[in-house]
């Protein structure tokens, strides 16, 4: 049997309590299609770093970049740690260090009934891909007096890795269709994405290219998204894009995403936060998580099991097993319990 080690880092809030109702589900799932998973769970978090000032130390990154085959992480934030240096060091530190410069977000609609346009003909199903190593997030900038300087980072390295690959996933899923989104008619920098979309689409005549300004593209993507299939653009462009596709199909409860680098290890999580409120509730949704592990299947190889447990998750809503914020009354347990059924 094929075995994949896999690194747990649940985190903050109700990121355990993802983490620990999807894993029995994913077990499920590998051992119906003839794979298996070591996991190994890691104690870095909020409380963690509260009891020993470590966030990741080098010797835990090594490990994480030589030895696993994936990273399944669960949510940071914890109020407890105001600057949420923890949380910077350690998903960004493995974003940037790890160069997992894709950030792949799906946003489909499982059920009619989940999005708050009008559904009778809505057929939502596109992805992002977000570049993840460079612009803002870099922290590049400065604080002179009342001045505060972030600085955007694009090169021309970064911005064509990112446009390649959405072209690439497009071909390899029969998607006839690419939007880049940039402002570069209010940002002179922006002009590489203009430039090197141009140049890159040209290598793919099967696939129509087409670009939107980021405040277009955030209007049609409510007015119409059933027309969008990939969407590929900036860091901070996707983060925002991606939150707001959440909200078109579900919410982030539903809300998956995989930091890749194509050979390397992954970054799997789901895109909600920590929401520490809901810590130890048990209302918290696992399905986001599941979601993320199906992300994590498909990189791995494994990509019927990935499609096996995107069904499982659809059919468990329609059967109107939900969770509060999918307006039921169903547990975290139960939720995850009733996906693995329908495995």
């Amino acid at each position: 049997m094929r075995r994949h080690a896999v690194a747990i880092i649940a985190g903050d809030g109700i990121g355990p309590e993802v983490i620990e109702a999807a894993i029995p589900v994913l077990d499920r799932a590998a051992a119906k299609h003839g794979f298996g998973l070591d996991l190994e769970r890691l104690p870095y978090s909020a409380t963690h770093y509260l009891k020993t000032r470590e966030t990741l130390p080098e010797a835990a990154f090594r490990h994480l970049r030589d030895d696993v085959d994936a990273i399944f992480l669960g949510a940071l934030g914890d109020p407890r740690v105001p600057g949420n240096e923890h949380a910077r060091d350690i998903l960004l530190g493995l974003r940037f260090r790890l160069d997992l410069y894709i950030n792949f977000r799906p946003v489909r609609l499982l059920h009619p009934d989940l999005t708050p346009l009008r559904a009778d003909r809505r057929t939502i199903d596109f992805v992002i891909f977000r570049e993840n190593a460079e612009g803002v997030y870099l922290g590049r900038g400065r604080i002179t007096g009342d001045e505060y300087v972030a600085e955007e980072v694009n090169t021309a390295k970064g911005v064509e890795r990112i446009i390649r690959a959405a072209f690439e996933w497009a071909r390899a899923h029969g998607r006839t269709r690419v939007t880049m989104s940039d402002k570069s008619n209010a940002v002179p920098a922006h002009l590489v994405w203009q430039q090197t979309f141009k140049a890159i689409s040209q290598e793919y005549p099967a696939i129509t290219p087409e670009h939107r300004y980021v405040d277009a593209l955030a209007l049609e993507l409510v007015r119409e998204p059933e027309r969008f299939q990939v969407v590929v653009t900036n860091n901070l462009y996707g983060d925002i894009l991606s939150d707001l596709g959440a909200g078109l199909v579900g919410g982030l409860g539903l809300a998956a995403s995989a930091n890749l680098h194509p050979g390397r290890a992954g970054l799997f999580e789901p895109v909600h936060g920590s929401a520490p409120p809901l810590a130890g509730k048990g209302v918290a949704n696992p399905m986001a998580a599941v979601l993320s592990g199906a992300l994590m299947f498909e990189q791995l190889g494994h990509a019927e099991a990935a499609r096996d447990l995107e069904r499982a998750v659809q059919q468990t809503i329609g059967a109107g097993v939900r969770t509060p914020d999918l307006g039921g009354k169903s547990t975290t347990r139960e939720a995850a319990e009733a996906i693995s059924a329908a495995l």
